[in-house]
């Protein structure tokens, strides 16, 4: 009986322990389990507590390995980056969904060799979604909702629009990274599902017509027409049937405050808050040179193009002419080109950025930049190397204690050469009266030993009447006869004239194309209110694939700046340049409006002075008066008026 108990006991004393170890087993499962919890939902908390273990530039260096940085890397740091890595790997779950879309800004500072200064900005918005399958999108988080829903509503593949106030001087500026015509361009490809372009057509400007506050709603079939081959789409798909594609520009637009501001309010952070905030109305319109665009297509999130993306990409680009301060020194400074200085990135971007390019400046000798960076990058842009000195606007180092960055650059020479761009056209009108005239078109390949092809598109309101038979194609004084002709003739106030070529410039020569005209005579209705200033035909588009000095990179997907990707490279050799020439201002026959005014005046005059005359002797009744008496008399009736007798 004694040894039952004594077993029953021992059983017990096992039990006894084997609970209290499954307990202390679930609570350290539970403090785990809470802790890789608290990790997984709050992702940035876990990064903040190891990066704060490591130093601050190590940090930065890893940003810029995929981006080309050039700078030196020691043990110490390496071995920061190691640990940094390692925490993030640990603190980061690969089981966090990725976001669907990215918001990235850009602004790139290129110092000009006429003194000017030029600011482009670059902003693009990626969205994973599909507009083209019909599938209705009802929440917007950083794309603007309004162009989603021009996008879905009048099936668009491709939109792009720009709004230019001025002409980019390219022998003096060089080449800018997206180019523009002076006033308003549209070009837009719809999908193959639409059955009426023009109706639709007509529709989307006026759409967009209120959207950025402009006069697109004058976008009608006489200025706009169908590129065959000049106008090929920049995103994904190799649609060839131009039947879906519509171009038209307005030369005389006039770009104002009223076309920025809603221009600003599609970015996720508006003008509050990033890069936006140098926007400065009163700044940026007054400068040489303004231009903004945007552009909307579908580009591929990876190099086999499985899955696609909208693309949303405004630009903003504005030369500074600062070569004569108050001071007489040549230095500018961000608050003095935009009268605010940066003091943070935008919240919902994942990268924001500033380049200033110094390749032409690479010890120092023309110009010297406070506050200095260590971070380098490298870029192939237009054929040609470049080296940028970045500045990394998420890094709260990059603001310095004060909190806020004021880039400045003071010239130190004012020696070197420009780069002269490989492309360059002009254009003009000859001639003398107003019955006939002559457009000449100059095309410039100041390559030294290579021709290369070019595609050339003009777009001539009706009202010019062209003899096509008079055109000439002429290089270094022979006829160069073109490989490509496309020509759709006008028709009085229906459709515009088109003409495309495809021309061969030879290694440095000037090629020129000539064509004479007709001047037509407008209805009165027709002529503009101010007929006398004349009027606007639109810049000549020359687009062609140009040598490049340097091997480009093929691959669209892979990570670049944003101002060296908006155009696809297909081939190592060359790259792709879009170049518009000046808009022409030609004088009409016009008659003299002033004749009808002095005929309108001359005839009021007559039947008032008439008619007037003849209504008083018609309504006007005439009545003898008798003369006034005497004062006497007068004095003698106030007598007898007293007394009570008649007057007399």
């Amino acid at each position: 009986m004694a040894a039952h108990r004594c077993s029953y006991s021992a059983v017990l004393l096992i039990l006894c322990v084997l609970s209290v170890s499954l307990v202390a087993d679930s609570q350290e499962t539970a403090q785990t389990g809470a802790h890789h919890a608290t990790a997984a939902d709050n992702p940035h908390t876990a990064t903040e507590t190891a990066e704060h273990t490591a130093e601050q530039p190590a940090v930065e260096e890893r940003r810029w390995e995929a981006t080309e940085v050039v700078e030196e890397v020691t043990p110490d740091d390496a071995a920061t980056d190691e640990q940094v890595a390692s925490a993030r790997e640990t603190a980061v779950p690969s089981s966090v969904p990725q976001p669907k879309d990215d918001f990235q800004e850009e602004l790139v500072i290129r110092p000009l060799h006429s003194g000017d200064i030029y600011a482009s900005f670059q902003f693009r918005t990626l969205w994973e979604t599909d507009f083209m399958r019909g599938n209705k999108v009802s929440h917007y988080r950083l794309f603007p909702k309004s162009l989603g829903q021009v996008i879905s509503k009048f099936s668009v593949r491709e939109l792009h629009i720009s709004f230019t106030q001025g002409y980019w001087r390219t022998m003096q500026w060089g080449q800018p990274f997206q180019s523009s015509p002076p006033g308003a361009e549209l070009w837009v490809w719809f999908q193959d599902s639409v059955t009426d372009v023009d109706s639709t057509w007509k529709e989307l400007t006026n759409v967009l017509s209120g959207i950025f506050c402009a006069s697109l709603n004058f976008i009608d079939s006489t200025n706009t027409v169908q590129p065959s081959a000049s106008f090929k789409p920049l995103g994904i798909g190799n649609v060839t049937d131009h039947r879906f594609l519509r171009y038209a520009t307005l030369p005389r637009e006039i770009v104002c405050t009223e076309n920025l501001t809603p221009w600003k309010k599609l970015l996720p952070c508006g003008s509050k808050a990033g890069l936006a905030v140098l926007l400065k109305s009163e700044k940026l319109f007054h400068s040489s040179f303004h231009s903004q665009a945007v552009h909307i297509r579908p580009v591929c999130q990876d190099w086999e193009c499985k899955t696609t993306s909208w693309e949303l990409r405004q630009t903003l680009n504005v030369v500074f002419d600062l070569h004569t301060s108050p001071q007489g020194k040549r230095e500018w400074s961000l608050f003095k080109m935009f009268s605010r200085t940066l003091t943070e990135a935008c919240p919902l971007a994942s990268s924001s950025k500033i380049y200033i390019d110094i390749t032409d400046n690479p010890q120092g000798e023309q110009f010297e930049i406070s506050p200095a960076t260590p971070l380098l990058s490298q870029a192939v842009v237009l054929g040609d190397r470049r080296t940028f000195s970045v500045y990394d606007l998420t890094q709260q180092i990059t603001f310095g204690t004060v909190r806020s960055l004021n880039l400045l650059i003071r010239w130190k020479s004012s020696e070197g050469d420009m780069l002269r761009p490989l492309l360059h056209a002009e254009r003009y009108v000859a001639g003398y009266g107003l019955q006939t005239g002559e457009i000449h078109t100059l095309m410039y390949n100041y390559h030294p030993y290579r021709s290369f092809p070019v595609l050339l598109l003009d777009s001539v309101p009706w009202y010019l009447r062209l003899y096509i038979h008079t055109l000439t194609v002429t290089s270094k004084g022979k006829d160069n006869k073109p490989s490509y002709i496309h020509y759709q003739p006008s028709k009085d106030r229906v459709r515009p004239h088109l003409l495309e070529m495809l021309v061969q410039l030879p290694p440095n020569s000037v090629t020129e194309v000539t064509v004479q005209f007709e001047r037509a005579l407008l209805k009165w209705t027709e002529y503009t209110p101010d007929p006398n200033h004349g009027f606007y035909v639109g810049s000549s588009v020359i687009s062609s694939l140009v040598p490049s000095i340097v091997a480009m990179d093929t691959n669209s997907t892979r990570e670049r700046p944003l101002f060296s990707s908006f155009f696809p490279c297909k081939e190592e050799s060359s790259y792709f340049v879009r170049v518009y020439t000046e808009p022409l201002l030609v004088n009409l026959p016009t008659p003299d409006f002033s004749m009808p005014y002095n005929v309108i005046c001359l005839t009021c005059t007559v039947v008032a002075v008439g008619y007037g005359s003849l209504y008083n002797l018609l309504t006007r009744s005439f009545q003898i008066e008798e003369p006034s008496p005497g004062l006497a008399k007068r004095i003698a009736n106030i007598i007898r008026k007293m007394r009570g007798v008649p007057p007399l």
